[in-house]
């Protein structure tokens, strides 16, 4: 199929869902019978060398079909939405100077949001990232460090770190968890987003339900640890990349972390690793209902339904 009309606004396929809701097949299946490239929306999926803990696609899967914003940053490196949305917005244009149709398949809303609507002073939450923040303050305090974070501040956003107190960890976590997902201080005032959007995006969001997402997430982990995410949490370790980076302090890479240094046994923390994830795909549900121009699709009953839908969005 061909890219839309020049005189229309791009459009896009959003493929969207918690983790483990099935996004990827039906991204896949729906791209190679649409013409379509793959723009990946996941916040983890973006490092190398982060296969088996990000569920990438596999080897397989992207000679299916081709794959954008997959493998485009080293584990140590600060990686935001507003990198995101620069980059994923250059491969959408590459992909629709192909003659090629752009499907944005992934789970972190705050990509999605940036990348359809641009970053603005309300930036979002990252849940993960937050919880990251909290633990390690916490490990701070109790190794009698309570202005590390505060320290860290200082050196990526001046005048937020002079404007808070050392004991205000609340604020100070913010103010860390903005300036990462934007990659600019927390202090500076963002644009506004555009007053039209970006693009024309159809967005489906993929959920089979509670119960059902939650066997597939025990699942998923189950097989995630079975097929080697702890060798491959050690692998990066020797390659310098510790458990202090915030890429390493995702669902299963920090799981992994006390086993490699012995304080814990892999058998304990399979079912946390899953709990921890339910808990992550109850978040990213919350979020995707608060998108008012989202589709909800039953992976299970209306993969039809949804496939007519794109056909009518990419043939108007």
């Amino acid at each position: 199929m061909s890219a839309p009309a020049s005189q229309d606004r791009v459009r896009v396929v959003v493929v969207a869902g918690p983790t483990a809701a099935g996004k990827t097949a039906l991204g896949i299946e729906w791209a190679e019978k649409w013409g379509g490239e793959i723009v990946g929306a996941d916040s983890q999926q973006v490092y190398r060398y982060m296969d088996i803990g990000t569920a990438k696609p596999s080897a397989e899967e992207r000679l299916r079909v081709v794959h954008q914003m997959i493998d485009v940053a080293d584990p140590d490196e600060a990686y935001s939405a507003g990198r995101y949305e620069a980059e994923a917005a250059t491969a959408i244009d590459a992909i629709v100077a192909r003659g090629r149709v752009p499907f944005v398949v992934g789970g972190t809303g705050l990509y999605l949001r940036a990348l359809l609507e641009g970053l603005t002073t309300k930036v979002g939450r990252d849940p993960e990232r937050r919880a990251a923040l909290e633990a390690e303050h916490e490990a701070a305090v109790s190794a009698g460090d309570p202005e590390r974070l505060h320290r860290r501040l200082e050196k990526l956003d001046l005048v937020s770190a002079r404007r808070l107190h050392p004991n205000d960890a609340l604020r100070i976590i913010r103010a860390l968890e903005v300036t990462a997902l934007t990659g600019r201080p927390a202090s500076e005032s963002f644009r506004d987003a555009p007053a039209t959007p970006r693009y024309e995006a159809l967005q489906l969001v993929i959920d089979p339900g509670r119960d059902l997402l939650n066997q597939r997430i025990d699942e998923r982990c189950r097989k995630m640890v079975e097929g080697g995410l702890l060798q491959e949490v050690r692998n990066l370790r020797e390659l310098g990349y510790g458990p202090e980076l915030a890429s390493m302090r995702a669902i299963g890479y920090r799981h992994m972390q006390p086993v490699l240094d012995g304080l814990e046994i892999l058998a304990n923390v399979v079912e946390q690793i899953q709990h921890d994830t339910r808990q992550f795909a109850r978040r990213q549900r919350t979020w995707f209902r608060a998108v008012a121009a989202a589709v909800w699709i039953d992976p299970e009953r209306e993969t039809g339904e949804a496939g007519e839908r794109i056909a009518r969005f990419l043939e108007a």
